[in-house]
């Protein structure tokens, strides 16, 4: 009679718990890309936005200092109509500056229809599908839903009580709705003063 043994070595497998804890850190891992992914994507959709909205900001606040130091308007004149001035309290939608070249005014208007854009609030030429500007293919972007707020408030002494005469705090906040409906704003802060 012959004997046939088997030999059973040191062979170890991985048992389903160490298979499972694998599975759930390899899924951690996933969903972390994947929440990366989209905080990205969702990034890249509002920085065309966020871009347009900086940018309306700061050409308002230029406009102000330019209308100061070119003495088109007085000091006095720069303040919210409450307060005697000829800016506009509240948001209001991006037209026109108008005659005085002054956003938030009371001559602002309309803009124009211009090329793919219609006649409203202000509109921006897109490059089409073909990546060029000036071509057929332009897409209009109307900016019907931003809005900009030009605020205006004295500045007081160190006091705490005396208003300086001759310096006022320029807030302008632009204000806009993604896609997500959320609102975002880009504001812009400045001084002002008497002095040119």
């Amino acid at each position: 009679m012959m004997k046939t043994s088997r030999q059973v070595g040191n062979q170890q497998g991985f048992t389903i718990i160490e298979v499972m804890i694998a599975i759930v850190v390899l899924m951690i891992g996933i969903l972390t890309v994947v929440a990366a992914f989209a905080t990205a994507v969702a990034a890249n959709q509002n920085a065309q936005e966020n871009l347009i909205a900086r940018q309306k900001a700061l050409e308002a606040m230029e406009s102000i200092f330019t209308a100061r130091n070119t003495q088109q308007i007085t000091f006095a004149q720069i303040a919210n109509i409450p307060s005697g001035g000829i800016f506009a309290s509240g948001s209001t939608p991006l037209w026109d500056a108008g005659s005085d070249g002054l956003v938030n005014t009371a001559d602002d208007i309309p803009f124009p229809a211009n090329g793919v854009c219609p006649a409203g609030p202000e509109c921006i030429t897109l490059p089409g599908p073909d990546g060029i500007l000036g071509t057929p293919d332009d897409v209009p972007m109307s900016l019907a839903n931003f809005t900009r707020q030009i605020q205006i408030n004295p500045v007081l002494e160190a006091d705490g009580v005396t208003v300086n005469p001759n310096l006022k705090q320029i807030t302008v906040t632009v204000s806009y709705t993604a896609m997500s409906t959320v609102p975002h704003s880009y504001t812009v802060n400045a001084l002002i003063s008497s002095f040119r």
